[in-house]
């Protein structure tokens, strides 16, 4: 895979998949940007990545005057990742302000980094666009409605950006990175509220698989699945992206 000459933007690019999936757009070639909410991620992040070059940014995705600052420099590639799986809790036992912060996080940022990312990728008659849906926006899950509510609105975003803008270039994708070993995933653990609580440990996957298949299908080789709501877990794309089999 190779996107030489690309520049990229990452959010929430300082752990977890949005760490590998820089990592994994570095190795590809591009020019590789993220976002961390404050100096001391990026700089744990930067010191993790090593001799990998990658330049952080300290912006809050829901502070829509930072991010125009920062999307000003115009961006081949945009993955929206940053997000939260809180509040989880039933409904009669969460603030509604909570709730409000997840869709903000979760889907109207998403909405700001694509309609600021839009015009530079515009100009030059081409860009692409990766949302990180979730199971969950299809199928919700006990304790999750604010992040089922948030991903499900992502994925109509994803579909109503490719209606728009697939003419003009833009190849946009929804993509579901299923059970992976991260931060997110000890919180969901730690709750025990439904069934994916119960997912040992052992049984996550490596943020890494994810990140190969964001990194694929920003190549002209997944142009033909633009527009779609994509899963990690369909044999066909796990093949085409360079995955193993699941057994």
């Amino acid at each position: 895979m190779t996107l030489a000459g690309q520049t990229a933007l990452v959010t929430g690019g300082n752990r977890g998949i949005g760490f590998a999936t820089v990592r994994a757009l570095a190795a590809a070639g591009a020019e590789v940007h993220f976002t961390a909410r404050n100096a001391a991620n990026i700089a744990e992040a930067q010191r993790a990545l090593g001799d990998i070059k990658a330049t952080g940014h300290h912006a809050d995705i829901t502070d829509r005057v930072a991010m125009t600052t920062l999307m000003d420099q115009g961006f081949d590639i945009l993955v929206n990742n940053a997000a939260t799986i809180g509040p989880i809790g039933r409904m009669l036992d969460i603030q509604i302000e909570d709730w409000a912060t997840s869709i903000d996080v979760n889907l109207t940022s998403a909405f700001h980094a694509i309609q600021l990312a839009l015009p530079a990728m515009l100009a030059k008659g081409r860009g692409v666009i990766v949302n990180i849906s979730s199971g969950a926006a299809h199928r919700p899950q006990e304790g999750w409605s604010a992040y089922s509510a948030g991903k499900a609105g992502l994925a109509m975003l994803t579909k109503s950006t490719h209606m728009e803008y697939a003419a003009l270039g833009i190849r946009v994708f929804g993509f579901a990175p299923g059970v992976v070993d991260t931060d997110m995933q000890g919180r969901i653990r730690a709750s025990g509220l439904n069934p994916v609580s119960k997912i040992p440990r052992a049984d996550l996957a490596p943020a890494s698989d994810p990140a190969t298949a964001i990194t694929w299908l920003c190549t002209e080789a997944a142009q033909d699945l633009a527009g779609q709501e994509l899963d990690i877990r369909q044999p066909e794309l796990r093949a085409r992206a360079g995955l193993r089999p699941l057994p």
